[in-house]
């Protein structure tokens, strides 16, 4: 049987290799990894097996078939990443006691909500940087659950989502609300009655293929009320839109994402006074432990900003 290395004090290096582990399983391989890490892909090949030989154990396996993460390996990457995040948050409590807002702040939001007139998130980063010029924000795109596991985990600092159902590990800080209409488009059996607004029949609307979103979510919640059965899954905006525009499915899009589709002729609402809600979206923090100086910083420019 193979001796296997033991770990022992986490040097410097062990860290610096930890971060470029971090870095190709993020960018998804060697390759994509060179333009984030300013490194060739020979040098982080050799970083990886200085790590996997001070671990101990192969992290991941490369070649033909492509990058792909070991089991032991996603396990020391969760845990890299848990560290890094602990991290971060010593940082910023350092900062905190030199008074000082410098380092890195994340970011979270929902997609497709740039283009509500009613989110002013544009203006609280830029607000946050004219008060916080030293620190960098970092901001991902995912989706509600990803975000609120994130902020729970520490991996975010802040995220932005729709409501849906609280937790009790969370504050939340309402911002905008967002309308959300059910969708149709060309050659789809309702559009030219709906275009037209012709009478629809609510049945007829509740028997057509429907595609909804994969996850808990408002989408979710309000689609089984109104007793809409999903016939194909979503897990962005983006995707029920190529669905809706396929002339195939119903779907709910924002108002104001769809609106460029329907000015377009691509696509209509169906029965909008029967099949629509409204999402209220609020920035989430974890509540404890409570949030540094620059975190507190970002979430009170958005909470200002809305």
């Amino acid at each position: 049987m193979k001796k296997r290395a033991l770990l022992g004090t986490v040097t410097d290096n062990d860290l610096r290799l930890l971060r470029v582990f971090h870095a190709v399983v993020a960018c998804g391989g060697f390759a994509a990894a060179e333009l984030e890490l300013n490194i060739n892909r020979s040098t982080i090949s050799r970083h990886i097996k200085d790590l996997e030989t001070r671990l101990g154990m192969t992290l991941c396996r490369r070649g033909r078939g492509g990058f792909a993460l070991t089991e032991e390996g996603a396990q020391v990457h969760a845990s890299a990443r848990k560290m890094m995040a602990s991290m971060d948050d010593f940082q910023h409590e350092v900062n905190d006691l030199h008074r000082r807002l410098t380092g890195t702040v994340t970011l979270a939001l929902f997609d497709k909500t740039a283009s509500n007139p009613a989110c002013r998130i544009h203006q609280a980063l830029g607000q946050f940087d004219r008060l916080a010029p030293g620190v960098h924000p970092e901001l991902h795109v995912e989706p509600i659950n990803a975000i609120e596991r994130g902020v729970m985990e520490g991996r975010y600092h802040l995220g932005v989502i729709p409501n849906h159902r609280p937790s009790s590990s969370l504050e939340y800080y309402p911002l905008f609300d967002e309308q959300m209409y059910l969708y149709c488009a060309r050659g789809h059996p309702l559009f030219t009655r709906a275009r037209a607004r012709d009478p629809v029949d609510i049945e007829e609307v509740r028997a057509g293929k429907y595609v909804g979103i994969g996850y808990h979510s408002p989408n979710m919640e309000v689609t089984r009320q109104l007793g809409q059965t999903r016939h194909a899954t979503a897990y962005d905006q983006e995707a029920v839109a190529h669905l809706v525009l396929s002339g195939r499915y119903l779907g709910y899009l924002p108002e104001h994402y769809a609106a460029s589709f329907v000015d377009a002729g691509a696509m209509c609402p169906v029965l909008p006074g029967s099949f629509q809600y409204v999402c209220k979206f609020s920035a989430i923090v974890r509540r404890a432990p409570p949030p540094s100086r620059i975190v507190q910083a970002l979430l009170d420019a958005l909470v200002a900003a809305h």
